[in-house]
Order: C-alpha cells, then sequence, then structure tokens
C-alpha cells in the first residue's frame, strides 16, 4: 500500500504557535520532490508537545495541502489507547489514508498488552494501521511473533509497520510469517539499503525532510534493484542520516531545513531547545557532501 520515500514530516513554530503557511509550503515541496507518501504529527513533528487540537490540525493541513497526490499516513499514536482512537477518527474523518501507531510509551505494556491496544483500535475504527516499533523510544518492544499475530488476526487491517528496532532479521521474521503484501517500511534511515534489500520496500525517513529529492531517488533505486545508484545516493546520503541525531531530534532537522529550505525558523517547544554547536558543524558539513548547499 505504501512505499518509496515517506517524510516524518517536521512541525514548523513561529512565535510558539503552529507555523500554517511554512507547513503547507513544506508539503508541496515534499511532493514536488518525490516523496512517495506523508508523515505528519510522528515523532518528528514533536507530537508529543501538541495539544489534542493542535495535532488535529496539523494532520487535517497536510490532508488538505496533499490534496489527493499522495497519500498521508497520520501520527496517531498515544500510550492511552483511548486517545490513539481519538485520533484515529478524526484521521478517518479528515481522509487519512491510514494510521501510524506507536507501540504505548511509558507505561510500559506486556505483549500481551500490546495485542490488546492494537487490537481495540482495529475493532474499533475502520481505518489501516501501519504499526510503528521504536524501542530505543518507548523501551516496549513489539516482538515479532505480536506483529505476525496482529497480522492474522486483521488482514487488511493491520497493513505494515514502521521498523526502527535497529534488528535487520525483522525484515524476515516478518516476511516469513505475514503474506507478501505486508508492508514494511525502515524508520531508520541509515540502514534503509540493507532494510531493502532484506525485504522493505521503503523509509519513513527523517532525512526526507531535507534531501526529498535524493531519498526519492534512493527508494527508486532500491525498488529497481539498482544496487549501485543505491549505493552511489547512499553514500550522498549516510553522514547526514547520522548529522539529523547528532543532538536530540528534531532539533538538527530544524537546523538543516532553515539551510536548506527558505523561511524555516528553528523553532522548537520546550523541554527540546536548538541543537548544539556540534551538531551545527556536522549537519554543515553533511549539507555539503549530499551536494545540498555549496
Amino acid at each position: 500500500m505504501f512505499s518509496g520515500s515517506i517524510p516524518a514530516l517536521v512541525t514548523p513554530f513561529r512565535d510558539g504557535a503552529f507555523d500554517e503557511p511554512t507547513f503547507r509550503r513544506l508539503v508541496d515541496w515534499q511532493i514536488e520532490n518525490g516523496s512517495s507518501a506523508l508523515v505528519p504529527c510522528g515523532t518528528t513533528g514533536e507530537n508529543s508537545t501538541l495539544s489534542n487540537a493542535e495535532h488535529h490540525r496539523v494532520i487535517e493541513v497536510c490532508i488538505e495541502q496533499a490534496a489527493g497526490r499522495v497519500p498521508v499516513i497520520a501520527g496517531c499514536g498515544s500510550n492511552d489507547t483511548q486517545n490513539a482512537l481519538l485520533h484515529m477518527t478524526f484521521s478517518k474523518k479528515c481522509g487519512a489514508a491510514a494510521a501510524l501507531l506507536v507501540a504505548p510509551y511509558y507505561n510500559r505494556p506486556s505483549q500481551e498488552g500490546l495485542l490488546a491496544h492494537f487490537s481495540y483500535l482495529a475493532e474499533h475504527i475502520d481505518l489501516p494501521i501501519v504499526l510503528y516499533n521504536v524501542p530505543a523510544r518507548t523501551v516496549t518492544d513489539i516482538k515479532p511473533e505480536t506483529v505476525i499475530e496482529l497480522a492474522r488476526r486483521f488482514p487488511g487491517k493491520i497493513i505494515g509497520i514502521k521498523d526502527a528496532s535497529g534488528d535487520l532479521s525483522r525484515v524476515t521474521d516478518h516476511r516469513m510469517g505475514i503474506s507478501k503484501d505486508f508492508c514494511q517500511l525502515s524508520g531508520d534511515d541509515e540502514l534503509a539499503l540493507p532494510f531493502s534489500a532484506a525485504g522493505g520496500v521503503g523509509c519513513i525517513s527523517v532525512t526526507a525532510n531535507v534531501a526529498p529529492r535524493l531519498c526519492a531517488d534512493f527508494q527508486a533505486a532500491c525498488a529497481a534493484g539498482n544496487l549501485a545508484e543505491a549505493r552511489r545516493l547512499n553514500d550522498l546520503l549516510y553522514p547526514l542520516h547520522y548529522a539529523m541525531f547528532e543532538d536530540a531530534s528534531p532539533g538538527p532537522v530544524k537546523y538543516a531545513l532553515s539551510k536548506v529550505f527558505e523561511g524555516f525558523r528553528e523553532e522548537l517547544r520546550l523541554p527540546l531547545v536548538a541543537c548544539n554547536e556540534g551538531a551545527r558543524k556536522a549537519v554543515d558539513a553533511a549539507l555539503v557532501h549530499a551536494g545540498l548547499v555549496k
């Protein structure tokens, strides 16, 4: 259902508020440069510091601005099952193609709790679900057997996963245990090349915020089986993938965007602050290496 380069969009702010005009321009720029879908209100979108009203407005604006040109996978995750359902209900009403649902964070549910959480959501609303496994942030790991069981219980509803576990063996685990239609998307830019070789079909990407065309071309080369071109593009992007996390994300991403996207402000919400000088130097060097600035 989804493939290619899918940016996990930042949420621009201006004087503490959602900067809607800049976000609309960012959506257009992403689509014009080959992004195949969009994810608003994910981790990179600072969803944890958005009020529910802001969260819903960001999703609504993204869908409005995309205007059917690419699908929108709305970030709907929460550690409160009922709040996740609220986000999903709103996203479906607005026309989202799917919901991205992170494993509940902080309260650390068991695998049985994860099954109950995702099953409840799948049973209570007709919106396709892309699971999001990022144990470095949530502590909880959605184990392959849990993913496989969810896909078995809800075929056509639990349709894929954004995997940021860092464990490339998961791709084969999922592929062997679930039908070939299950959509596997990397959640780690630096692992996107081997993830694709193992059976992945795309990446929900941080770097694509900054380098949408390069990321789209890289994913196209992977899909075409053009390993030489995929390696060449991966080499261009590789330092940028790491620079995006030289300080707390999305600080470096927003700094990079201020360099390549006219009128973009670095502003973040507390407890996040502007990235440190070391991260800025890493980003600057990576942008030059990728040919994005001179």
